[in-house]
This record gives structure tokens, sequence and C-alpha cells, in this order.
């Protein structure tokens, strides 16, 4: 007998495969109604095959949508992140820069102030040969004391006038040493103390080591030498001098990196421009304060006198 061809349907690529079984609908012995339930029997299982694919197909790229737009929104969030990391270091760097030129400009003032009333030998008699000496020496105390206790009150502007006043202040007060000191004596010390301060003051913006355990320590040496200095003035020890100026030396060598560590953490972007102008101002006060003091030392155990 021949054998009846198989029936053939299109696959999904558009191939040719046979089918296992006939369906009930293709029957042509169905009645038209029994066909009918048939098809609509086939349909409904093909919906129940075919439902939850379509349900996963649309769900994909809403999860593809979403996840890119996590991506996209996390990558904002990292974009704005660096972005202000960068702005509070530029702000920092500003910030550091102001503090050192502030600090410079300082001591511009007093070198040149000092310089030119040492060359005034009338406007040293009148400072130094008379009472008025212990206004001279204790008038920069008043200017810190105002910058310390009154530097909230204060504009930056008017603490920056008074800053200069003090540096101006202290110029009097160190004309003293273009006398007892040789000038190549005292320009040679000045520049090892520079690059001293330079390079302490760089360790202490660069390290990760934090140094507030050293503050308190500091401070305490700080102390000692004051008091180790006003009971030599009425001992007159050249010893005792010595001891003061080595230790003196080691102490504010030590503060310069404290400070300029403080300085660089207590900035702060969102305190505003009037704020960051008067913290400029502290930290240059400190910086200069360490930077005359070593250099004080240094030239008591180096300098050529007169």
């Amino acid at each position: 007998m021949t054998q009846p061809p198989e029936s053939t349907t299109k696959g999904l690529l558009g191939c040719p495969c046979p089918d296992v079984a006939a369906k009930p609908w293709q029957s042509k012995q169905l009645s038209g109604a029994a066909r009918k339930n048939s098809i609509a029997h086939e349909h409904k299982a093909v919906e129940r095959r075919v439902l939850p694919a379509n349900m996963l197909a649309q769900a994909f790229p809403l999860f593809h949508r979403g996840h890119t737009m996590d991506k996209q929104l996390y990558g904002r969030v990292g974009s704005v992140g660096q972005t202000y990391q960068t702005a509070l270091d530029e702000g920092l760097r500003q910030h550091m820069l102001r503090v050192y030129n502030f600090m410079m400009l300082g001591l511009a003032v007093t070198g040149l102030v000092a310089y030119f009333v040492s060359t005034d030998h009338q406007l040293m008699m009148t400072l130094f040969a008379t009472p008025l000496k212990w206004v001279v020496m204790l008038a920069p105390f008043a200017f810190i004391l105002v910058l310390s206790f009154g530097i909230h009150r204060l504009s930056s502007g008017t603490a920056q006038m008074v800053f200069w006043g003090f540096c101006a202040t202290m110029g009097l007060s160190m004309a003293t040493i273009f006398v007892v000191f040789k000038g190549p004596s005292i320009a040679q010390v000045f520049f090892v103390t520079a690059g001293m301060f330079a390079a302490t003051s760089l360790w202490g913006y660069t390290t990760k080591r934090d140094l507030t355990g050293f503050g308190s320590f500091l401070t305490m040496g700080l102390i000692g030498i004051v008091i180790a200095g006003l009971v030599n003035v009425f001992v007159g020890s050249s010893a005792l001098q010595f001891a003061i100026s080595v230790i003196g030396v080691l102490v504010f060598t030590g503060l310069t990196a404290y400070d300029t560590q403080n300085i660089k953490e207590m900035y702060a972007e969102s305190a505003g421009t009037e704020a960051n102008h008067k913290l400029a101002v502290m930290g240059a006060l400190s910086l200069y304060l360490n930077f005359i003091n070593m250099f004080m030392m240094m030239l008591q155990l180096f300098g050529d006198r007169e």
C-alpha cells in the first residue's frame, strides 16, 4: 500500500518539520461546531505557553532600561561627587595659597620696618633707650589678643588690617637684630630658616599621619620655653639661653607641621568666603609666629654678632 504523505508545518526558522500528530481541528470528519470548539481549545493551550514568554519579553526591556537608568544615576552621583571633590581640592589649594601669601607679606612688612628703623639712630634711641621700649616689646601681644579673642566680631578686612599692624609692630621690636648681628649672618640664618620652614610645612600638609597628639606635647614645650625665657630675662644665663634656643627650634619646627595640618583640616568650602578669609588670617598668624620664633632661635645659635 502507498503510505500517505506526512503533513509538514513551518518551524520558527521557516524550516519544514513533521507534525507529531494531526491537530483535531484539521480533521475533515469533524462537524463545524466541533471543529470550532477544537480550535478554541488549541488556542487556549497556545496562549498558556506564549503568554509567560511575552510577559518575560516585555519585562526584560523594562529591567534593562531600569538597570541602565540605575547605572546612569550612579554615574551622575559619582560625577557629582567627583566634581565636588575637585572643587573642594581647588578651594583648599586657593585657601592655603592665601595663607602663605599673607604670611610672606607679613614677613616682608616686618623685615622692611625693622631694617629702616635700625638705620635711624635717633629713632632707635627713642624706642629702646627710654621706657617706651616696654611699649614696643609688649605691643605685639596686644594685636595677638585682639585677633585671638575678637576674630569672630571682626570683618575679614578689619582682621587683615590688624594683622598688618601686628607685623609692623613686630618690625619695630625686631629692629635691634640689625644692631646686634651682622647683615650677612642675618640673611644666611633667614634663608636656612626659610628652607626648614618650607620642608616642615610641606610635610605637615601632605602627611597622612594625624598630628593632633603632638599638639598638646608641643604646647607644653612652648609654655616651658616662655617661662624659661622670662626667668632668663632676670638671670641672664648664656647656658640657659642656649638650651632655650635648641629646644625652641625643635618645638617651633613641630608646631609648623602641626599648624599646617590644622589649617588644612579647618578649611571648609561651606563656611563661606568671609569665614574662610578670617581663617586664612589666623592661619597666617600661626605660621608667621612659628617662623619668627624659629628664626630668632636660629639667630641666637648661629648668628655672628657685631
